[in-house]
């Protein structure tokens, strides 16, 4: 009779622990991430951090239920790797980009269409070497100052593409020095503005050791709407719509102020 008791007590125990426990919590919460190096699983991750140099595994999905961090001088997926990888990453969180570090991002879908990627904060970036994003929804704002290659150094001068982006927040590229910089066909929200940007580029061997010459066509800012202003200043050269690349003039419903005022 006793036992009949003790068991009847305990089963009722646990049906009480059931229905008070939420369904998620009796599921594994997913652990954070790292990459030091190599390729990165599908799965799902509480929060990731790139150390090193990582692509996203081929046909992978990868879920970040909280920030996606690069440290200095990480990479990840350099030139696009997404593209001819079939992979997609989603991220509830921000994502930020520490000094000398590349981020690729996006880049898995057709010219002037959005893919499957998503970010649902900001993409922030404090002196990277590079940004490269495209087909990519973010749900706040792309910042990103400074960075780029070294005073006079051109031995890895890279290219910042910003195209075909949905971004809700506002696009802010300020100061970065590098081979080519591009803001082409994003759909912005809020206010773009492009600013004290500067193209060097490997020189033509007439220039001598330490010259370092501009790529005409750099700071391209063409083919995109934007809900709020449109400001460009101080940037080398001059930002400008490129016809010869297929650009068209910008929408903007708030103010074009420098050298923007034309574009």
């Amino acid at each position: 009779m006793r036992r009949r008791v003790v068991t009847a007590i305990t089963g009722i125990a646990i049906l009480g622990a059931l229905i008070l426990t939420p369904a998620a919590a009796l599921a594994a919460n997913p652990g954070a991430g790292s990459c030091s190096g190599g390729t990165i699983p599908a799965g799902t991750y509480s929060g990731f951090t790139v150390a090193g140099t990582c692509t996203i595994a081929y046909g992978a999905t990868v879920q970040v239920n909280g920030n996606l961090i690069l440290t200095r001088g990480a990479s990840l997926d350099d030139h696009g790797a997404e593209l001819w990888q079939l992979a997609q990453v989603h991220v509830t969180g921000n994502v930020i980009v520490g000094k000398g570090a590349v981020l690729g991002l996006g880049y898995n879908a057709a010219e002037g269409t959005l893919g499957p990627d998503t970010v649902g904060g900001s993409i922030i970036a404090d002196q990277p070497l590079a940004l490269q994003v495209g087909n990519l929804t973010v749900g706040g704002s792309v910042i990103s100052f400074g960075g780029g290659v070294p005073s006079n150094s051109v031995a890895d001068s890279r290219n910042f593409p910003v195209k075909d982006n949905e971004i809700h927040g506002s696009l802010i590229l300020q100061g970065w020095r590098g081979g080519w910089l591009g803001v082409i066909r994003d759909h912005v929200d809020g206010s773009v503005i492009v600013s004290f940007n500067r193209s060097i580029s490997t020189p033509p061997s007439s220039d001598g050791p330490g010259a370092t010459v501009m790529d005409p066509d750099s700071n391209e800012v063409q083919t995109n709407s934007i809900g709020g202003n449109l400001i460009c200043l101080g940037n080398t050269p001059h930002a400008q719509v490129n016809p010869a690349d297929g650009g068209q003039p910008n929408t903007v419903l708030g103010h074009k102020i420098g050298e923007c005022a034309g574009l």
